[in-house]
């Protein structure tokens, strides 16, 4: 049975030790981290920058406790994501949702470099056969993985296993093309996108959203480049009318998220990598979205431990039990106490990922929940 250390969001005291800041240092000091990182270590912090109009990313005072208890040990951090738009332009969205240099304490880099492409193929099972891992990540000695817990259009649910396994990925190779970078995860049983004609109104709002410019309309007709098109599926979630969709093998997907998962960790010894998971401002869609929409369920808290399972499963376990919140999508879609909130609002058979990074040796999902609140 593994160990995940929890702290409520809840504060009841005017007393920083029990704000949600001080919380977090006391969860950060019950896993020593200065038994895992030595002085000669580089240590990745691993988040989600946002994106253009989504703005509830783990917050940046969040991401500077880590840095903190990181150096403290002697240990070097830097801030990470992969390139999710163009570059340059998600730098800026990082700087812009307040993480930089001045923020987080430590640089904040592209893991794979601006250009996105500056990664490294590592083996990984039957299904992706490589990926490719960013190489700031590939070659960190550790890492802390700061997971903003939330719905996603794919997964269902996005936590610590999606930002490693396609959060430590990029999103294309230098010469295999998006194939072997988180591509190669979206495409499994596709048919490619599909357009209706008919339930077009040329909007052209799949247009604006591709990060890679592969969409375009001519004459009327919809078109996009095979070649280009990472499959990332942002195209179809903004189609609201339903003309853009893009087919996908659910079972297959979460297969693919935990082989790449495990391929991001074998780059690591054992021990050298610590999961935060933020159950704050649940939203029903990814930090890649270009808008973040009200929480579906109230903030929760944080936990920590070094089992990638056990604290994915507290996590979907903690999420399940809540109740959803008033004037949000949940209450418009009529949920209720009891309802798997994530998994009707996107509807994918989120478990899977879990069960699937447990078979593969990743971790438990038995756990013992230990709450760490200030007396």
């Amino acid at each position: 049975m593994s160990k995940v250390y929890f702290s409520t969001a809840r504060t009841l005291r005017w007393n920083y030790r029990h704000s949600v800041p001080g919380k977090l240092e006391a969860l950060l000091e019950t896993m020593d981290l200065s038994s895992r990182f030595t002085e000669e270590d580089w240590v990745a912090v691993k988040t989600h920058w946002g994106s253009p109009g989504a703005f509830r990313i783990v917050p940046p005072v969040m991401i500077r406790k880590v840095v903190d208890a990181v150096t403290e040990t002697g240990a070097q951090p830097f801030v990470t994501d992969t390139v999710r738009i163009k570059g340059l332009d998600y730098i800026e969205v990082a700087n812009q949702n307040g993480l930089n240099h001045l923020s987080c304490g430590c640089p904040v880099v592209l893991a794979d470099g601006i250009f996105g492409k500056d990664s490294i193929l590592v083996k990984a099972g039957p299904l992706l056969g490589s990926i490719a891992v960013a190489s700031a990540i590939h070659d960190a000695p550790a890492m802390v993985v700061c997971s903003h817990t939330k719905g996603h259009i794919n997964s269902g649910y996005a936590g610590a296993i999606k930002n490693l396994a396609m959060g430590c990925v990029s999103g294309r190779h230098r010469d295999q093309g998006w194939q072997k970078g988180r591509g190669g995860m979206h495409c499994h049983g596709e048919k490619g996108l599909q357009w209706d004609k008919d339930r077009c109104t040329l909007c052209r709002q799949c247009a604006e959203i591709c990060p890679l410019d592969s969409i375009e309309f001519k004459d009327g007709e919809f078109t996009y480049d095979g070649e280009t098109c990472w499959h990332c599926g942002r195209c179809s979630r903004v189609c609201q009318e339903g003309a853009l969709t893009l087919p996908q093998d659910d079972e297959t997907f979460m297969k693919s998220m935990a082989e790449s998962a495990a391929a991001v960790l074998s780059t690591f010894k054992m021990g050298k990598v610590v999961y935060v998971n933020f159950l704050f401002q649940i939203q029903p869609e990814c930090d890649c979205m270009p808008i973040a929409d009200v929480p579906v369920i109230q903030d929760q808290g944080i936990m920590i431990s070094d089992d990638l399972v056990a604290i994915e499963q507290a996590s979907v376990d903690m999420l399940r039990a809540a109740p959803p919140l008033p004037q949000s999508a949940a209450d418009e879609a009529k949920l209720k106490p009891g309802d798997d909130i994530l998994a009707k609002l996107n509807p994918r058979p989120l478990q899977l990922q879990i069960d699937e990074c447990e078979r593969l040796g990743l971790g438990i999902k038995k756990y013992e929940l230990i709450r760490i609140e200030p007396s």
